[in-house]
């Protein structure tokens, strides 16, 4: 009987190891086998140091770039171009053709520079990729070199799949969107209008989110953007001497005119983004009175007690209106004179299509004083309405994050800050905010201190951007 009951007791042991080993490879192969190579170039990318002071986008660029050569792309369809002034300021341009050269193309784009960091005010070092509780830290992390990665990665999968397209895939991992001297978007639109010829752009731009558990909570594709200005509002005047004081005073004046701009409102101005978004957004709003706001603004936009309710959220109130906003002013030249010259500086973030010219006429209405003297600060950004959102862009972007996320709403947005979409879109390539990136209710510091993404988040959107690319590329 012992002999028996040890025989047994081996054979379920060796039963167990075997379930055991059939388990472990069988969770082997449910995980994805390129994810590792992905990690590599993504960190590889992440701890290329690309910001305007010290780093170089073109060593970035130059790294992707021998990415997709190493997957069999020839050095023909993979590019590093710079102008010769601006030498650390490379953009990479890659193709990946299709089988009718007459179908069009999708561009992929995304900015490789990044936000200054200074390892002393960080926790970790923000050139060091670090994945800490189920997130990876550095800067660039999530903005934008998340995206890059994800789109590089993405062709050379494609490639070494032997996926064959219907329409050509176009990369360009772009630099100087977060600022400084030079920005490649523009240059790359006037010296090599053919690699950015598109049908249409993806790019940077949404606002998907988690919620405060780390679950996802919508998905986001952004559509269209408001134009950035600033605008120089000045007085000058005569002076004198701070004991025999006169009602024309520079600074006053430019006080008052700024009091009134800061009690005016732009009108409520909604396109078909912003309708989608309320639309949309009521059905998941948890709050009665927002909700039904929601739903009467879409209805009616002059609805002055709904515009009310929303625009107590400053997000929601800027994705209405045209928004001007005082931010700097300094005045005088000395504490015992009556000054000379008061300035300041007004930073508009203007509904799509409209032109800043015209805006800086409604200003000189609205400080209503002709010794306030308004200025534009730049040349404006090019202006152009927002991109039309149809079946084509939404139906395989749906399809595919109803797998990934079954149940996750999918709201349209316009986004009240920039990107490089505004050059893109002006220059006739419709271009579109879809990520499937998802944030922290706390934007996942970006352009902060220690930023970061979810080690989750990261993976499931280089998954929906994989898929979706694909059904886009075949698509009509």
């Amino acid at each position: 009987m012992r002999g028996a009951t040890k025989t047994i007791l081996m054979t379920a042991a060796a039963l167990s190891t075997l379930a055991l080993a059939g388990l472990a490879q069988a969770q082997s192969a449910s995980k994805d086998a390129s994810e590792p190579a992905f990690r590599g170039l993504y960190k590889e990318l992440v701890e290329t140091n690309t910001t305007a002071s010290v780093g170089s986008c073109t060593a970035a660029a130059q790294a992707m770039g021998a990415r997709l050569k190493a997957a069999g792309f020839p050095d023909s369809d993979v590019k590093v171009v710079f102008p010769d002034e601006h030498p650390k300021a490379g953009a990479l341009l890659a193709t990946l053709h299709g089988k009718d050269p007459s179908a069009g193309a999708i561009l992929l784009m995304a900015h490789i520079d990044v936000v200054e960091a200074k390892r002393e005010d960080w926790v970790r070092d923000p050139f060091t990729l670090i994945e800490e509780g189920g997130y990876f830290y550095a800067r660039g992390a999530s903005d934008d070199k998340a995206m890059a990665a994800i789109f590089t990665d993405s062709l050379v999968r494609y490639k070494k799949e032997g996926f064959a397209p219907k329409r050509d895939i176009k990369l360009a991992l772009t630099c100087g969107e977060e600022g400084g001297q030079f920005n490649s978007v523009p240059w790359l639109l006037e010296k090599h209008p053919e690699a950015m010829k598109a049908d249409f752009a993806l790019n940077e731009g949404d606002d998907s989110r988690l919620d405060e558990t780390g679950k996802p909570k919508l998905l986001s594709i952004q559509v269209g953007e408001k134009v950035y200005m600033d605008y120089n509002l000045e007085v000058t005047n005569p002076g004198g001497h701070s004991s025999r004081p006169v009602k024309d005073n520079a600074i006053y004046h430019l006080a008052g005119g700024l009091s009134r701009l800061g009690a005016y409102d732009f009108p409520i101005a909604l396109n078909d983004a912003t309708k989608a978004y309320y639309e949309q957004s009521a059905r998941i709003e948890p709050d009665a009175e927002v909700a039904n706001a929601m739903r009467a603004i879409v209805k009616d936009p002059s609805d002055a007690a709904a515009a009310a309710i929303l625009a107590r959220d400053p997000a929601r109130n800027s994705m209405m209106r045209t928004t001007c906003v005082a931010t700097m002013a300094e005045a005088g030249h000395a504490p015992n004179a009556l000054p000379q010259r008061a300035k300041a500086n007004v930073n508009c973030r203007i509904l799509p299509g409209n032109d800043p010219k015209v805006i800086r006429d409604q200003l000189e209405q609205v400080v209503a004083d002709p010794a306030i003297k308004i200025t534009l600060a730049a040349d404006p950004d090019p202006v152009s309405p927002p991109p039309p959102l149809t079946p084509r862009i939404m139906g395989p972007a749906t399809k595919v994050a109803g797998k990934i996320w079954p149940g996750v709403p999918f709201i349209p947005a316009m986004l009240t800050g920039a990107t490089d979409g505004r050059f893109t879109n002006a220059a006739g390539v419709p271009t579109y905010g879809l990520s499937g990136l998802m944030a922290g209710p706390d934007g996942d510091n970006i352009h902060g201190l220690n930023e970061r993404i979810q080690v989750k988040a990261l993976m499931n959107g280089r998954q929906f951007l994989y898929e979706v690319v694909k059904l886009y590329a075949d698509g009509k």
